[in-house]
C-alpha cells in the first residue's frame, strides 16, 4: 500500500516561490516514476511534472518555472515552483506515474496578491 504525504503549500504572491515535498512509503521508490499533479477548482487533475531514473518532463504551462527532483535516500520527491502565477492556484498531489493506490491529502497552493 503506497502512502503519500504532501506538504509545503501556502499563500504566495504572484512571482513568488514555494517548494513542495512528498514523502512516500510502501513502494520501491527509487525505481518508480513519480509525478506532481494539481487540481484547480472545477477542473480535472493534471500531471504537471514527472521524474524517472534519468529524466524529467513538464507540462507546457509550468516549463521553465517548476523543477521536480527526488531524494531516494529519503523516499521524497520535491517540486520547486518559481515565478508563480494566479493560474497555478490548485491542490497539488504527488503519486506514481501513472497514478497508483490512494491519493494523499494534497497541499493547497494559492497564488494571489
Amino acid at each position: 500500500q503506497v502512502q503519500l504525504v504532501e506538504s509545503g503549500g501556502g499563500l504566495v504572491q504572484p512571482g513568488g516561490s514555494l517548494r513542495l515535498s512528498c514523502a512516500a512509503s510502501g513502494t520501491i521508490f527509487s525505481i518508480s516514476a513519480m509525478g506532481w499533479y494539481r487540481q484547480a477548482p472545477g477542473k480535472q487533475r493534471e500531471l504537471v511534472a514527472r521524474i524517472t531514473i534519468g529524466s524529467t518532463n513538464y507540462a507546457d504551462s509550468v516549463k521553465g518555472r517548476f523543477t521536480i527532483s527526488r531524494d531516494n535516500a529519503r523516499n521524497t520527491v520535491y517540486l520547486q515552483m518559481n515565478s508563480l502565477k494566479p493560474e497555478d492556484t490548485a491542490v497539488y498531489y504527488c503519486n506514481k506515474d501513472p497514478p497508483a493506490g490512494t491519493w494523499g491529502q494534497g497541499t493547497q497552493v494559492i497564488v494571489s496578491s
